[in-house]
């Protein structure tokens, strides 16, 4: 299976994988499934730890390095913000449209806990 990983689902990963399904967990440490990261992802989390949301080390290159090394990094591409804006979704939140447009042109299941995401029927989703 090919997951891309929203990104409360990464940073859970990550941090407090307590927070995820056992569905979830299993899938992420499957071998024979490819993990999937969006540099929005890494965007938001920087966001994220700027705003004092969560915290990061200092060292954020080094961190980034190492939360991203056993990922595969997914593209993002004119054709995935032309989808973006083309999706059904009730809100604007530009993260969400675009990871939900990567996995629809990757042909990627989505992994989150978003209700907005997993209604949408646009993308295959997984959720937490």
């Amino acid at each position: 299976m090919k997951l891309l990983l929203d990104t409360h689902v990464w940073l859970w990963a990550l941090q407090a994988p307590s927070r995820l399904n056992p569905r979830v967990r299993a899938e992420l440490g499957n071998p024979a499934n490819e993990l999937w990261l969006s540099p929005v992802s890494t965007w938001e989390a920087l966001l994220l730890n700027a705003r004092g949301r969560i915290r990061l080390p200092l060292n954020l290159a080094e961190w980034l390095a190492q939360a991203t090394a056993p990922l595969r990094e997914a593209p993002f591409t004119h054709e995935i913000v032309l989808a973006a804006q083309q999706l059904p979704l009730p809100h604007r939140d530009p993260a969400d449209r675009l990871l939900a447009a990567t996995a629809q042109a990757m042909d990627l299941t989505l992994v989150t806990s978003d209700d907005n995401l997993l209604s949408l029927g646009t993308i295959r989703t997984m959720k937490n």
